[in-house]
């Protein structure tokens, strides 16, 4: 695998993460009202990590669920092997609560699109607003994040890697050229 670039350091991902809770409290006037949902796998850790930090900020325990959009994907039916389906574990109501679904990168849009109607199943939220650690742009659907982490350019060669201390044992982003692997 050849790194092209180091997009986010610990310390960079740290500061992120405190930026973005504070722009989900700003953007709901508190945090009275949200639930946050991280999307498997890295989402859920990101997810955890923002809860966390508002938690300090707002002195609120605030929901936190995890969602698994293996079986709402558009593309689920069309892959050859098996796909790896994880649990979904949102343990509370979402009736009339503002939504922060939370994941590591945003692409195409087509795993957004999927966790919406996922979280459709669930119930009626009064909103569902997309926070991204990275946008990569590239998308093939009018799918926008309320709050962005970090916005980079990249080519269709290219992959944007989240690493996280829960699943990888180091905390960074790393741009990565798949035709180099």
């Amino acid at each position: 695998m050849k790194v092209k670039a180091k997009i986010l350091d610990d310390k960079d991902l740290n500061r992120t993460i405190v930026r973005l809770a504070h722009q989900i409290v700003d953007k709901n006037k508190g945090a009275e009202n949200i639930c946050i949902i991280g999307m498997r796998t890295r989402g859920e850790y990101i997810a955890k990590r923002i809860a966390n930090e508002i938690n300090r900020i707002e002195n609120i325990n605030l929901e936190v669920g995890v969602l698994d959009t293996t079986l709402y994907r558009d593309d689920y039916r069309q892959r050859l092997r098996m796909p790896k389906v994880q649990v979904t574990n949102i343990p509370f109501a979402i009736d009339e609560k503002n939504i922060i679904l939370v994941d590591d990168v945003l692409y195409t849009g087509r795993t957004v699109r999927a966790a919406m109607d996922a979280i459709m199943d669930f119930g009626r939220p009064n909103s569902i607003q997309l926070v991204v650690l990275i946008d990569r742009g590239h998308r093939e659907l009018p799918i926008q994040p309320d709050i962005v982490g970090k916005s980079i350019i990249t080519s269709i060669g290219e992959e944007v890697r989240v690493k996280l201390i829960e699943v990888d044992g180091v905390d960074e982003v790393l741009l990565i050229d798949v035709n180099e692997e």
